[in-house]
C-alpha cells in the first residue's frame, strides 16, 4: 500500500499511522489511536522493570583477630542480606603488621563462606587486595527455593509412634574408680 493510501484510509477511521518497524524494507506501520499507543508501551516498560528488583552489594567488615561472637553477629547480618535478595562482600582489612598473618584473614573468610553456604553462592573467591581480602557471595535462589519448602526451624516435630518405656540405670558411686 501507498503511504498516502495509508494516511487517507487513516484519517477516514480516525486513528493515526504510526510506523512500527522503519528498518525493514518495506517499512511495517499500522493504523492506532497513537496516545493508546504510548499508553500501553510506557505500561509495558514499567512492568519489565518492576520485575527486575535492584540488589545492592552490602559489605561485612572484619578484622583478623575477629572474636567469634562478632563474627557471628556479623555473618547473621549477612545472612539477612542475603534473603532478602543483596549481595554480600565480606572483607578482612589489615593494620599494620597484621599483613603478614593473611592466612588469619583467608581463614575467617572461608568460614564466613561455609556459615552463608546454605543461602548463597561464592561468587569470588577470597582475593587479597591492598590491605584488604575480600570475598563476594551472591543469593542462590534455587537453595532459598529448597528452604521454604523444608519445615521451618521453630517448628515443633511430630509425636514418636514408638511409645515403650525407657528405663534410666542409675550410676552406682562405687562403680564410678
Amino acid at each position: 500500500m501507498q503511504p498516502r493510501e495509508a494516511l487517507r484510509l487513516a484519517e477516514t477511521r480516525g486513528l493515526d499511522l504510526v510506523e512500527i518497524v522503519p528498518n525493514s524494507n518495506p517499512p511495517v506501520c499500522k493504523l492506532v489511536d497513537y496516545g493508546k499507543y504510548m499508553y500501553e508501551l510506557t505500561k509495558k516498560e514499567k512492568a519489565k522493570l518492576k520485575g527486575q528488583g535492584s540488589a545492592q552489594l552490602k559489605e561485612i567488615r572484619f578484622h583478623p583477630n575477629t572474636d567469634e561472637h562478632d563474627f557471628l553477629f556479623k555473618s547473621r547480618h549477612a545472612k539477612e542480606f542475603l534473603e532478602q535478595g543483596h549481595k554480600v562482600k565480606g572483607s578482612v582489612f589489615f593494620k599494620g603488621r597484621e599483613i603478614t598473618y593473611t592466612a588469619h584473614g583467608q581463614e575467617l573468610l572461608n568460614r564466613f563462606t561455609e556459615f552463608l553456604s546454605d543461602v548463597g553462592k561464592v561468587e569470588q573467591k577470597p582475593k587479597l587486595e591492598g590491605n584488604s581480602m575480600a570475598v563476594i557471595v551472591a543469593p542462590d535462589k534455587t537453595k532459598k527455593k529448597a528452604a521454604s519448602k523444608a519445615p521451618p526451624a521453630g517448628s515443633v516435630p511430630a509425636a514418636p509412634t514408638n511409645t515403650s518405656k525407657v528405663e534410666k540405670k542409675e550410676k552406682d558411686p562405687a562403680k564410678e574408680n
